[in-house]
């Protein structure tokens, strides 16, 4: 009898730890991530509870659009959100049909709860995001360089969809196609040839692709964000939306996050208070309007004729650095010698974006750090400035290039005003002779010459010019007449605008 009893309590003790297996097994289930309890908690509740929660199925650009800036905006209306965003870094509509047919667990997936914390789990397969929140919003997009050809989206994107309906919880879910935006006009992105590498083919072939997405699946929403870049490329910012050519920066993704707010929720946000840290008021302005007028237009571009740059003298001197040093507060820094550079200008308090702007249009050879540590000169630089330069080379390859000369654009100026544009360039170490020559162009020119070898005192001006009809004054760096550099070294590492 007792040989029962031991066998008899064997049995029952492998039958509990099966019930707890199988009870933590489906605790898993339903907790895919296993999270905490009390972390749990906050995605939890059905749809009649107030949050509203937003899934984006997408990639780079999902994350430039609604990770940054959307939940913010939606708490300054009072609106609890929760995001969601399956992130793979440039992943198709083909890919996450591919993946739905396989059950790979390959997404990020992003998740901002109602707190405004983002949390992110990886591994992820596309069915547990989907099955993971009651979502209001689901949004599709397609990858960004065949994001204005149409059959790759007929080809993929009704699999796609048809599979996150069978899923959904909430019948009441509105589905949304993310339009992405056209490539920055000097983006070097590979699938820019696609659209001749021009900016407006791109634009144009995303329109017509928004257009017609209705028809290809059941889609109830667009959220214009490639219009709403498009028409800020029509203020003084210009092509300055983008970090990379194609890849949104706080400003793009500002007015990114502003489509999709207004698109979604049906407010404007011109007006709102909510910018991101950093942002000047003519910077934020230009979003919030821009995104307005993409929502009520769209698929065209409103020109924002009243968003040309603020006017008026400038009331304190803007410094720029050409370096990739730390940055220096008071100092606007280009951090790129290439073309398309560009950054937006503020004067050297540092407080708001003047509606200046200041571009590279034909690339220095690179980055040297070889200037003055120390100087005495009226710009005071710190030596980050001082002792890093852009140079070029006129005479000889360096570098696997000849760079004779190298321009930049300063844009949205006052063309009632005449300008003054102080230049320093420094090569410490050296004894031959490196002058530069600095040539600034507008509806009259200048040009002055500098000897940057071993400077560390001299600045020199070009004085009195008048922007072109355009607002803009371009300004050349080469070598002097003087130059006895074997390579015709030039140099610039920074200047000092003002006006008259």
């Amino acid at each position: 009898m007792k040989k029962w009893f031991n066998i008899l309590g064997k049995y029952k003790i492998a039958f509990a730890i099966l019930l707890l297996s199988t009870l933590a097994a489906c605790s898993k289930s339903n907790n895919p991530f296993n999270l905490p309890d009390a972390d749990r908690s906050q995605y939890e509740g059905g749809s009649n509870d107030g949050v509203i929660r937003i899934l984006a199925i997408g990639n780079s650009f999902s994350e430039d659009a609604i990770e940054a800036s959307l939940y913010e905006l939606a708490k300054e209306k009072g609106k609890t959100v929760i995001i969601g965003n399956m992130y793979i870094g440039g992943a198709s509509l083909e890919q996450h049909k591919n993946n739905i047919q396989s059950g790979a667990s390959i997404y990020s997936y992003r998740k901002i709860g109602k707190d405004g914390v983002k949390k992110t789990y990886n591994n992820v397969r596309l069915d547990v995001a989907v099955d993971d929140e009651q979502w209001d919003y689901v949004s599709f997009q397609q990858v960004s360089q065949n994001s204005g050809q149409l059959e790759t989206v007929q080809a993929s994107l009704p699999a796609v969809f048809n599979y996150v309906k069978s899923r959904i919880k909430n019948p009441n879910v509105k589905y949304v196609y993310h339009q992405t935006w056209a490539y920055a006009q000097t983006s070097t992105h590979e699938g820019f040839v696609n659209y001749n590498r021009d900016q407006i083919t791109m634009y144009n072939a995303i329109v017509n692709v928004s257009q017609k997405v209705k028809e290809i699946a059941s889609i109830d929403i667009i959220v214009p964000a490639g219009t709403a870049i498009q028409t800020g490329r029509s203020s003084a910012i210009e092509d300055g939306f983008t970090r990379d050519g194609y890849h949104l920066n706080p400003l793009g993704r500002y007015t990114a996050a502003c489509t999709w707010f207004e698109t979604l929720f049906n407010e404007s946000t011109v007006g709102m208070t909510y910018k991101p840290e950093g942002m000047g008021n003519f910077e934020a302005s230009v979003a919030q309007n821009a995104a307005h007028f993409a929502v009520t237009k769209p698929y065209e571009v409103t020109q924002m004729v009243n968003f040309q740059g603020e006017g008026g003298p400038l009331l304190n001197p803007v410094l720029v650095d050409f370096g990739k040093g730390a940055a220096v507060t008071g100092w606007n820094q280009i951090s790129d010698f290439q073309a398309g550079a560009r950054v937006n200008l503020k004067d050297n308090t540092g407080k708001e974006y003047i509606g200046l702007s200041l571009s590279i249009t034909q690339r220095f050879n690179a980055e040297n750090t070889g200037g003055a540590s120390t100087t005495t000169t009226p710009l005071n630089m710190p030596s980050s400035v001082s002792s890093r330069s852009y140079f070029g080379n006129t005479k000889r390859v360096f570098g696997g290039i000849i760079v004779t000369e190298s321009k930049f654009v300063i844009s949205g100026l006052d063309k009632g005003l005449t300008y003054n544009i102080g230049f320093f360039g420094s090569r410490a170490g050296v004894g031959d002779n490196r002058e530069t020559k600095y040539t600034a162009l507008g509806t009259n020119s200048g040009e002055a010459l500098l000897n940057t070898s071993g400077n560390s005192a001299n600045v020199v001006y070009v004085e009195n010019i008048s922007p072109d009809t355009n607002g803009k004054i371009t300004v050349t760096v080469t070598a002097g007449p003087n130059n006895s550099s074997a390579d015709g070294f030039f140099y610039l590492n920074a200047i000092r605008l003002t006006s008259n």
